[in-house]
This record gives structure tokens, sequence and C-alpha cells, in this order.
């Protein structure tokens, strides 16, 4: 069933109004309901203390999931920056915090420097937290002081680097280039098939 016009504005009515109550409670510099997602931007400083907001106040007691992005102007693979110029490099940071009762969720971000990114654990507010901060820390080499456990999860513990940065060159990479064409072999042609029909 498709939602009426009204259902519509109703719905982003009352996302907005959420997403504007929450922004306020926890300090937030902005947020946003694109694609009907409440993504709610803070200051590093906030973070801990805008989960434990969504945890205790806003219903939010189910920690989905949380990782980073490498906001970069030189990739070492992929595609190339668009808009270098306009680029501000950093890592983000986002979490997505949901309700275990309803549809409501939100999305934190936060934005680190590239020098020493750091951000305080939210073990404490979320212990499912732990993984994911263990993985964020592995890939794009952000620490997460007050983190009980933070070892590599994939990786020995003696590999240098952190995978999903885009400085990182990947080593399938240096035999074939990105996106890495695929070897296939051509078709046999049809020519002298079609041309000897009939022939005897």
């Amino acid at each position: 069933m498709t939602d009426s016009p009204s259902d519509t504005e109703t719905t982003e009515s009352t996302l907005d109004a959420y997403a504007a109550d929450f922004a306020s409670a926890v300090g937030a510099e902005s947020w946003s309901t694109d694609f009907d997602t409440i993504h709610v931007y803070i200051t590093p400083d906030q973070w801990v203390e805008a989960a434990t907001y969504a945890r205790d106040e806003a219903g939010l007691g189910f920690f989905s999931w949380l990782s980073a992005v490498d906001w970069a102007k030189e990739v070492e693979v992929g595609e190339p920056v668009d808009d270098v110029e306009n680029l501000e490099e950093r890592f983000e940071v986002l979490c997505c915090l949901s309700s275990p009762v309803d549809a409501s969720a939100v999305i934190l971000s936060t934005s680190l420097g590239k020098d020493h990114p750091s951000l305080d654990t939210l073990v404490p507010v979320y212990s499912g937290a732990a993984w994911h901060e263990r993985e964020t820390a592995e890939m794009f080499g952000i620490d997460f002081p007050g983190h009980p456990n933070l070892i590599k999860l994939y990786l020995p513990q003696e590999f240098e680097g952190h995978p999903l940065r885009k400085s990182f060159a990947l080593g399938a990479r240096i035999a074939k280039p990105w996106p890495g064409t695929v070897d296939v072999e051509e078709l046999p042609s049809t020519e002298n098939v079609e041309a000897g029909e009939g022939s005897e």
C-alpha cells in the first residue's frame, strides 16, 4: 500500500520533530532526516553523553552498529574524488542506536582529525559497541580510549596498516588495476559457421 501525500507529510513532520527534540537535548551541531533516517551530528566531546541520553531518555536501548568513513582527497584505489577542493579531510564515525520495541532509530555522527583520531569508547553505555569499536580501530586506525580490550579481530597482531583507509594500497590491485577487469574468453566466431551452412 502506498502512503497518501498527507500520510507522508505527517511521517516527515513527526521525524523532523523527533530529530529536532533529540538534537536539542544533546546540544547537537545539526541534524537531518534524509531518506527517512534521523541523523544527528555532534562533536566528539558530546559522543558519550549523546549515546547515554539515547539509551536512558530516548528509549534507544539497542546498539545496532558503529563504523567510520575516511574522507580523503587522495585515494590509493577506487574512483577519484569528484570535488577535491571542497572536501574536508577527516574521519567520520557513525553509530546507529535503535529501539527494541518500535522503529525509532538515530544515527549519531561525529568527525575526527586525521592526525591522531581518538573517540571515547561507548562500551560502558552499550556493551555491544565493543566488537564494532575493535573493528573500526583495526580497519581505520581510530583509537577508543577506555575500551577494555582493543585488540585486532581479523588480522595478525603484527599486521601494519589499516585496510579501510583510502591511503591503504590493496595488494590485489598491484596485479590488476581497479576495478579489476575480468578475463573472459571470446565466444567462437559464427561467421565461418554461417558461411559453411548448406555447402555440401
